[in-house]
């Protein structure tokens, strides 16, 4: 016979899974995300080190200039100093919590 029942025809239409990635890969993707937002947060800590050395050289600059205010100089000195370093501690405080508590 030439025609054949329906329950013996084949689908046309193929049939697709839903494709997911590897659990491996989804972790060594957040990896990756991670390593390269802790390294885009410790920029700043460059910009730290760049201010520090701008404040020491404006205070030997103004020692030369005026050394009879040469304990005004170092009061800011220190408060340019330390307001320098803790903005490259904050940048660093951010990395190692990108790195570590996400």
């Amino acid at each position: 016979p030439l025609v054949q029942p329906l329950a013996s025809v084949q689908p046309v239409f193929a049939v697709r899974t839903f494709q997911t990635t590897p659990k491996v890969l989804d972790e060594s993707l957040e990896q990756a995300a991670k390593f390269i937002g802790a390294g885009c947060a410790t920029v700043g800590v460059a910009g730290s080190g760049a201010g520090i050395g701008t404040v020491f050289g404006s205070l030997v600059e103004g020692y030369a200039r005026n050394p009879s205010l040469k304990n005004q100089l170092f009061s800011y000195c220190v408060l340019g100093f330390a307001l320098s370093e803790a903005m490259g501690l904050f940048c660093l405080m951010i990395a190692f919590m990108i790195l570590f508590a996400l």
